[in-house]
């Protein structure tokens, strides 16, 4: 691995032989196929792996070769390209190689793939290789660095934000999460000063060499012997956020900005338990009275947490000056019983927010919130289900979950609630299944949201994170997020946090030791500084990692983190601020409703069943793309501003803009049978070069490229999620 790759210069008869489709590429004035899909060769790494996850979450087809399977086909001419109806075709868009050159000193299979790249325009991407001369970099040994990157401070350049890197703002910088354990390595290296004739290099993203005035490559291209690499001389692994931050870019870069397929970023919060008051965490005893964690015999809490009118005028506030909609996920009955508990006719935190309705979204939570899976038997902690004197599990009937739907529609009627009957969000989620103790869903569940018309349920994405049908609805997957709905108090959260991620010797319950998706802390957090300093980059690190990822997923809290010391705004806030110093305005995150998720979700998964199974039949020619896929399934693609889609009279406007391109979904329009898009004229790629290529001889292989610890590992240890409510 990491073998040079040199061009020979030699008769370009010889080229012509040594690629089959040469002749007719070079005598044809036609402009070839190439076919929207992408080349993975893979060699296991956490670098090729992350790629392949970009393109697998965006919906862009491709093909591996993994190099460590017997009986993998051998890249040869006949594999990359050939002829359709006449017309040369390229059957990829672009490659991926684990590096300049994976297959070793004279490689047929690497020459066979420079040719292709001259002959049809190819762009090549090496995920993870030396800084080399044979890359257009001077030897990172050779006033340069080698070594950990982790807490570096990459920054695109002028060139990276002129072209595919655009979309952020500047910087870009690495994670440095954990003191004890590299997370990143790489070199960094300055571009060759005098290149081979021909040849360029130009740095699309850089960082300050360590002890030098000088930058160091890392991203960049390298453009020589008719073809174009896109250089990356550091590892990574799909969760970082340095590559979660260009692996837009990446994919941007080696389609030329053409492909199936699309990447936005999506940051939506919904707050449960509007109206309601969340039973509160009690230091002594380690748990939450009134709540089903509690032994039997602790009591009922006495103190609940619910927001206050002057809550819910900051909330407006704070939505109105972050542009940020938040969805009310409310519980009209929670009203109701406080102005009961409080022997009043008027309740000051409906009437507040009812006066500013319009600023949220809002959607049912049921009435009270009851449980809607099995009768629970709450006399033994952890819970059980009731069960007939059969054995059979007593379920909670169709009509009790009717009501708990209809009851709180009525009351939103009542007060000027603007719903979509179409979502629902229960209880807990409960109706659906439940581990250990309910392990299928209350079958009176489909048949009441089929009656009620409800087509997308609220799921819980730490137990079940795929999208599934149930009855007539589809479920949402929802984000739990780790601030706590029994905490109102920084410190309160502090302690409760302390108790679940440290172990027995310091006090904790020790839970952590033995959970399978989180790690002790290393020592208790400090009460008084223990949510700001630790718990609120954490949360907000990995709330970020999901808006990063391509993900529509909503994340959820609950309304006792709008009240008292209102903690989750911290969250929200670095979020958003984060997020914010890293893109530019041009790449807005997207803040979908249920409903919109839920489709988008959907398109999402019809969308790769189609394309993995080879029923989607994709090209560009020229200034066209057309796109085939089964009668119902939507096309999803990126192109550049500017493309049209074709229809039987005259073109319509494609997609939307987002990060400097147009992207969306789409379907054949009135009497056609494929998808058709007309490109802007300055936006078609040209073959980087017409004239016959050279073969290639290939240098002798200089050893594997190092990958630390961290990077190897699929995502950095921490406590995992926990928000049960």
């Amino acid at each position: 691995m990491g073998r040079a790759l040199r061009a020979a210069a030699v008769a370009s008869a010889a080229a012509l032989v040594a690629l089959a489709v040469s002749p007719s590429v070079a005598q044809s004035a036609a402009p070839p196929r190439v076919d929207l899909r992408v080349l993975v060769v893979d060699d296991g790494g956490p670098a090729t792996a992350a790629i392949i996850s970009e393109l697998d979450g965006a919906g862009t087809p491709y093909t591996t070769v993994n190099l460590a399977a017997a009986g993998r086909p051998v890249i040869t001419p006949a594999f990359l390209s050939d002829t359709v109806s006449g017309r040369p075709r390229a059957k990829y868009q672009s490659v991926v190689l684990p590096n300049d050159n994976p297959f070793g000193a004279g490689s047929a299979e690497m020459a066979a793939l420079a040719a292709y790249e001259t002959t049809f325009g190819i762009r090549q991407v090496d995920a993870y290789t030396y800084a080399q001369p044979s890359v257009g970099l001077n030897y990172a040994q050779t006033g340069g660095y080698i070594g950990q990157l982790d807490g570096m401070q990459g920054q695109v350049t002028a060139q990276g934000a002129a072209g595919d890197f655009g979309y952020l703002k500047g910087a870009v910088p690495f994670e440095d999460n954990d003191q004890y354990q590299s997370e990143s390595y790489g070199y960094l290296a300055t571009p060759l000063a005098a290149q081979a004739a021909g040849a360029a290099f130009t740095p699309l993203v850089d960082a300050p060499i360590p002890g030098s005035a000088e930058r160091g490559v890392l991203v960049g291209q390298y453009t020589h012997d008719g073809r174009s690499e896109l250089v990356i001389p550091f590892v990574y692994n799909q969760y970082q956020q340095q590559f979660r931050l260009l692996a837009r870019g990446i994919v941007e870069w080696m389609t030329q900005g053409i492909h199936l397929g699309a990447d936005r970023n999506y940051f939506e919060v919904q707050v449960d338990d509007v109206f309601l008051a969340d039973d509160r965490w009690n230091p002594g005893l380690n748990c939450t009275p009134g709540d089903v964690d509690c032994p039997i015999g602790t009591g009922e809490d006495t103190d609940p947490i619910r927001m206050t009118a002057a809550d819910a005028a900051y909330a407006t506030q704070w939505s109105k000056a972050h542009g940020f909609t938040l969805d009310f996920v409310f519980n009209g009955g929670g009203s109701e019983d406080w102005k009961a508990d409080h022997d009043t006719t008027t309740d000051p935190l409906v009437d507040q927010l009812v006066a500013d309705k319009n600023t949220y979204r809002w959607v049912n939570h049921t009435y009270l919130h009851p449980f809607l899976g099995c009768v629970q038997d709450v006399s033994v902690v952890p819970w059980r289900c009731e069960t007939t004197a059969s054995g059979a599990t007593s379920w909670v009937s169709k009509a009790d979950i009717t009501a708990a739907v209809k009851d709180n529609r009525t009351w939103a009627a009542s007060h000027g609630l603007s719903l979509n009957n179409q979502e629902l969000v229960t209880g807990e989620h409960s109706g659906l299944k439940v581990l250990p103790q309910q392990p299928a869903d209350n079958p009176n569940l489909a048949t009441a949201l089929n009656g009620l018309g409800v087509k997308y349920l609220a799921s819980d994405n730490s137990r079940e994170p795929d999208q599934r049908q149930v009855g007539p609805a589809v479920t949402v997957p929802r984000f739990p997020m780790n601030v706590f709905y029994n905490a109102g108090t920084a410190q309160e959260e502090t302690d409760e946090y302390n108790w679940i991620y440290t172990n027995l010797a310091q006090g904790g319950s020790g839970a952590c030791a033995t959970s399978g998706n989180s790690t002790c802390l290393i020592a208790p957090l400090d009460p008084a500084t223990g949510y700001a300093s630790y718990i609120v980059p954490l949360e907000a690190r990995i709330d970020l990692g999901h808006v990063l990822g391509n993900n529509p997923r909503p994340h959820f809290i609950h309304q006792s983190n709008l009240a008292e010391d209102r903690i989750a705004y911290p969250v929200l806030e670095r979020v958003l601020g984060d997020y914010a110093a890293l893109f530019a305005a041009n790449t807005p995150t997207e803040n979908l409703r249920t409903a919109d998720i839920a489709t988008e979700l959907q398109r999402r998964a019809a969308w790769s069943s189609a394309w993995k199974g080879g029923k989607v039949t994709a090209y560009r020619i020229g200034d066209t793309v057309t796109v085939s896929a089964p009668s119902g399934v939507q096309v999803d693609a990126t192109v550049p501003a500017g493309t049209r889609q074709a229809q039987l009279l005259g073109s319509t406007a494609f997609g939307t803009a987002y990060a400097g391109r147009l992207s969306g979904w789409t379907q054949p329009g009135l009497l056609q049978g494929a998808v058709t898009l007309t490109l802007p004229a300055a936006a078609v790629p040209a073959a980087l070069s017409a004239a016959p290529h050279s073969p290639v001889k290939v240098a002798a292989p200089v050893g594997k490229l190092p990958v630390p610890k961290g990077v190897a590992k699929a995502v950095p240890a921490g406590p995992g999620d926990r928000n049960r409510r």
